[in-house]
């Protein structure tokens, strides 16, 4: 815990002991309920980072749920980044950045950005991306300054990631007060937004009016935040951006293709070498991050009937998700950086056409239509986007509209040299610069957009839309055009070279994936990335599936 010497008792002491000391300038200073906090001016800007939200989850404390950090004492330093979580190290030469300089099991500190003068201003709570695996609230395309700027109090968070994050195990949920395990990753979300709730407004911010936003697995989380009854009323809005609604474990019991998460853990337990989980909470934290991942294990959230209480598809189905205003999209070139993702590309079109027959039925005619054998490479990496990221968009969209709520779609469409020369258009997260105006802040072999013209101009409108979504709940930027909403329509806006309002996204898409899913969820299939060439069979029903995906195109 630090205590700072305040500024004029250093600069005291200096002419005694010392002249020639340099005091730090003092910065600006918030006593929250949490306790006092000492961060940095910037530009009518005040940024705090670090800040600590939840007891350190480390020793006997390692999968447990988060819990409460008692008030501190003294004024507590936030001008830096708190570690990232442990993960593993990316690859060298990947795209979406280095490894974090530091990392720690006592990760669950978030960030600050809010203007000098606000009071009662829009909070947009950032979940960072990495497939719950890698990724820290710290990455540079995630400052929040831009859209502080615009009037917005930008909080972002770290939580737990991978096995240290969302690990069941039987005896796991036999410690539980409620016998459940797993999801922890998720609850530290929860917790860090009761955080908010009760500290937000000592920061100019309204805990009254929360956005929680994020991307690929941050979008999953929004969804998982959506469908949990813990995180009911600590938000009012929502931004989900590359989401993917894919079936997910269950505590108990195989469904869906995989098996129990419970089960699950019991494997990699045995493939790690550890009897038991004070064997597992004995490792220490990066080698047990490297082995779990070596070994395959993959975090998602588990439908544990408590804080998930089942499947995504089915919460939104039921209608029993969050009922709030929702601003929802996907890229055009989602697979163009995830190709690990698409399924082989078949050796001829001959062979195309048979096997999606095959796998397909009578939904092969409109599978074809939307991706043709004349273009194997793309019709692949447009299958493998939609299935997984648009299909998720529309139906997001289209279930909030089904809620009486505002919906509003998008697709980013937009290209620039270098990302077009590196066959990358519109690739995944490519949208993130623009929404944060943080283009020269990306990472080493991130394609780097153009400064100013027509890119700048392009971000900024992003940047007006999303923080007046999250003002008003209605995405609005100045000379721009108006962004209809889904239910009128089914519109949407494409962000190409500018926004652009249009209807009918993809004509066919969404009916098609909608169907192939309900019949997965009939059948016990799960519904992930096995899709196109390596679908499972989905043989024809008995017009359920086709009824609830024509009900579905009525928002």
């Amino acid at each position: 815990m630090a205590v700072r010497v305040s500024f004029a008792a250093c600069a005291a002491a200096a002419l005694l002991v010392l002249p020639s000391l340099a005091c730090a300038r003092p910065g600006p200073v918030v006593d929250a309920p949490a306790g006092a906090v000492e961060g940095r001016a910037d530009g009518g800007l005040r940024v705090f980072k670090g800040l600590p939200y939840a007891q350190p989850p480390i020793g006997r404390a390692r999968w447990t749920a988060p819990k409460p950090l008692a008030p501190w004492t003294g004024i507590r330093q936030a001008t830096d980044f708190g570690p990232a979580c442990v993960q593993p190290s990316p690859p060298p030469g990947n795209l979406y950045g280095d490894a974090p300089p530091r990392m720690s099991e006592d990760c669950l500190s978030l960030n600050i950005w809010t203007p000098v003068h606000a009071r009662r201003a829009p909070v947009i709570v950032w979940i960072h991306g990495g497939a719950l695996t890698t990724g820290a609230s710290s990455e540079a395309v995630y400052d929040g300054a831009h859209l502080a700027r615009r009037g917005a109090v930008v909080v972002s968070i770290n939580y737990r990631l991978g096995v240290l994050g969302y690990l069941a195990h039987p005896a796991l949920s036999a410690e539980s007060a409620v016998g459940v395990s797993g999801n922890y990753g998720l609850l530290d979300q929860i917790a860090a937004l009761g955080w908010v709730r009760r500290n937000i407004a000592a920061f100019g911010g309204d805990p009254a009016n929360v956005t929680i936003a994020g991307e690929s697995a941050g979008g999953l989380s929004v969804m998982y935040l959506m469908a949990a009854p813990d995180a009911r009323g600590l938000f009012a809005k929502a931004i989900a951006e590359s989401a993917y609604m894919i079936s997910t474990p269950e505590l108990k019991q195989a469904r869906f293709g995989a098996p129990s998460a419970e089960t699950a853990g019991v494997m990699l337990a045995a493939k790690l070498h550890a009897p038991d989980i004070a064997a597992l909470r004995a490792m220490d934290p990066r080698m047990l991050t490297d082995a779990a991942a070596v070994a395959g294990y993959a975090p998602f959230g588990v439908v544990d009937g408590r804080t998930l209480p089942r499947q995504l598809v089915e919460t939104f189905d039921r209608g029993e998700q969050a009922p709030v205003p929702l601003l929802a999209g996907f890229n055009s070139g989602e697979i163009r950086s995830l190709r690990f993702l698409a399924p082989p590309r078949p050796t001829s079109a001959s062979v195309y056409e048979s096997v999606i027959r095959d796998r397909y039925g009578d939904l092969a005619d409109g599978f074809l239509r939307l991706y043709p054998a004349t273009n194997l490479e793309e019709s692949v990496l447009a299958t493998t986007r939609d299935a997984l990221y648009g299909w998720t968009a529309e139906r997001l969209a289209a279930k909030q509209a089904a809620l009486g709520r505002p919906a509003y779609l998008y697709l980013f469409d937009h290209g620039y040299l270098a990302a077009d020369r590196a066959g990358l258009h519109g690739f995944h997260a490519s949208e993130l610069p623009y929404v944060f105006g943080t283009a020269e802040r990306l990472p080493a072999h991130w394609p780097k957009p153009p400064a100013g013209g027509a890119d700048a101009a392009l971000s900024d409108a992003m940047i007006g839309y999303w923080t007046s979504f999250a003002r008003t709940g209605t995405p609005t930027a100045s000379g721009e055009p108006a962004w209809p909403a889904y239910a009128a329509g089914r519109a949407y806006m494409t962000f190409a070279d500018r926004p652009r309002p249009s209807d009918h996204l993809m004509p066919g898409m969404y009916a098609l994936h909608e169907q192939a899913v309900c019949r997965r969820l009939r059948k016990d299939m799960g519904w992930t990335f096995n899709v196109g060439v390596v679908s499972p069979r989905l043989t024809d029903d008995d017009g359920v599936c086709r009824r609830a995906a024509a009900d579905a195109l009525r928002p």
